[in-house]
């Protein structure tokens, strides 16, 4: 074994914990990433001293007082938080943990009870997987690798592996079902058959799990360099029934003559393209779903086959899966609004400047960038060469002479307060409705933001009686829409698109 490059944070802890004449050993996932080579993404000491004995000697280091302590105890599992002066934030709090030993887990979730043990072999032996339970270590001259269930091995042979009996192991947490994946993902690494089969025996015990905990897994699978493999493992070994079910209905699923993928393959593909680009988690779930809608829309088969709306069916769904996994409000909302706006038709001299207003006011400047990502995604994973053809590139040379045009009722220079105060009118509905008119009076001519013209237009609109109103304003709205109507609408009739 080379020699592990131990940063001086870490090493400084374990010296004071030697010196005191206590055990340290660096453990886990950052001893395994260590040994691969890769940045830990932070440091955990596991030692025999107690947490009371850990907070005692490490309360005045790096020169704080007891008033003011360097160290954070604040759970049940006898970790500690060590507080260092590092400007790297992978060491700005060590972990360092007591020995321990974990009883039964009658919710398959938690154990019910944690009891601290005498030997690090007893803690190495109630971790997941092999790969996670091995222990360096830091207390004496010769450095050694505490190894006692072959993760080292499984390191060389890139093999996820359960701590003993897979069986057991799965039933005391089924979060371990989604972990073996996401570290397969992760990692690059197979997941040794026992394993595999035991996560195919016990895939339904995910039920039991806290959504916000299957999410968060979730999340970190999407966002591994391999998330796309890791979403095939999931189906794979009976997992993905559990998470993201709605994904399933399109494996089958053919297309028409311009897919050569089935709706699940092509929406892995998509999630592929934008983890290898790094983009970010609302892009990549976005890639992932923005067809999730086709197979409940399909209509006809074979070449000719139909998914007319499926942006606004899958859009319906997306945010049913985002709510159900509990993620948080605002990405629910965003990745909601990249799926029900990823499909949009844009062709050089068709489409005219007022309809890149009309198109920036329904997406969104804000939305603009990662709309682009996900179109780029669904271009490639329908297996085609150019992520961004020469009409995209022309699409954003028309964002870039339009982007300062008046696209939404912020830019409009007559607010709701300043129209009631012109018409002597109380809030209603009215005040909407004029309000739409004249956001499409100066996104088809900006020249008409201008004061004079807003308060005289106004005031002409606010003589028709409700009804002329309404369906003045409704016409205004559907206005809007030009990228998903008129010469849209007769493209997608004509390649069977939707």
């Amino acid at each position: 074994m080379k020699a592990l490059a131990i940063p001086k944070e870490v090493d400084d802890i374990a010296h004071g914990l030697h010196k005191a004449g206590f055990e340290a050993y660096v453990v886990g996932g950052c001893l395994r990433d260590a040994l691969l080579r890769e940045t830990p993404k932070d440091w955990d000491i596991a030692t025999n001293a107690t947490p009371e004995e850990i907070q005692e000697l490490f309360a005045t280091y790096g020169g704080r007082t007891k008033n003011d302590p360097a160290t954070v105890y604040e759970n049940t599992f006898g970790t500690v938080g060590i507080k260092t002066e590092s400007e790297d934030e992978t060491l700005k709090i060590i972990e360092v943990t007591t020995f321990r030993t974990e009883g039964s887990y009658t919710d398959m979730r938690h154990p019910d009870e944690v009891s601290f043990a005498r030997t690090i072999e007893e803690d190495l032996g109630r971790r997941d997987f092999t790969v996670n339970a091995m222990a360096f270590d830091l207390s004496g001259k010769k450095k050694s690798i505490i190894d006692p269930f072959g993760g080292e091995e499984d390191l060389k042979g890139k093999i996820i592996r359960t701590v003993g009996d897979a069986d057991r192991r799965f039933k005391e947490d089924a979060l371990r079902l989604m972990r073996a994946v996401r570290f397969s993902a992760q990692l690059g690494f197979a997941i040794e058959p026992g394993t595999a089969r035991a996560i195919v025996a016990h895939a339904g015990l995910l039920d039991a799990i806290a959504k916000e905990r299957v999410r968060d897994e979730f999340a970190k699978l999407i966002m591994t360099p391999r998330a796309a493999e890791g979403i095939i493992r999931m189906e794979d070994l009976g997992l993905l029934a559990f998470v993201v079910p709605e994904l399933r209905e399109g494996i089958g699923c053919g297309q028409n003559k311009h897919h050569i993928y089935t709706v699940f393959d092509h929406n892995v593909r998509a999630l592929n393209y934008a983890a290898e680009k790094n983009y970010s988690l609302a892009v990549r779930l976005a890639s992932l779903l923005h067809d999730v809608g086709k197979p409940r829309t399909k209509a006809g088969d074979g070449s000719d086959s139909t998914f007319y709306n499926h942006e606004v069916v899958g859009a319906k769904m997306t945010i049913k899966i985002m709510d159900r996994l509990r993620f948080s409000k605002e990405l629910a909302e965003r990745v909601t609004h990249l799926v029900r706006c990823h499909l949009f038709y844009y062709n050089v001299g068709e489409v005219t400047e007022a309809g890149v207003r009309r198109f920036l006011s329904r997406v969104g400047p804000e939305y603009l960038d990662d709309l682009l990502r996900v179109r780029e995604a669904d271009r490639i994973g329908s297996g085609v060469p150019k992520a961004f053809p020469y009409k995209l590139r022309h699409l954003l040379f028309m964002i870039e002479k339009v982007k300062n045009d008046p696209i939404s009722p912020k830019m409009v220079k007559l607010d709701g307060n300043e129209l009631m105060t012109l018409l002597g009118i109380a809030p209603s509905r009215r005040v909407g409705y004029i309000l739409s008119v004249l956001l499409e009076d100066v996104i088809t001519d900006p020249e008409k933001n201008e004061k004079e013209y807003l308060e005289a237009r106004a005031r002409e609109l606010n003589l028709l009686d409700d009804k002329a109103l309404f369906a003045m304003a409704g016409k205004a709205r559907v206005q809007k829409e030009e990228f998903e109507s008129g010469i849209e609408k007769e493209m997608k009739n004509k390649y069977h698109v939707a």
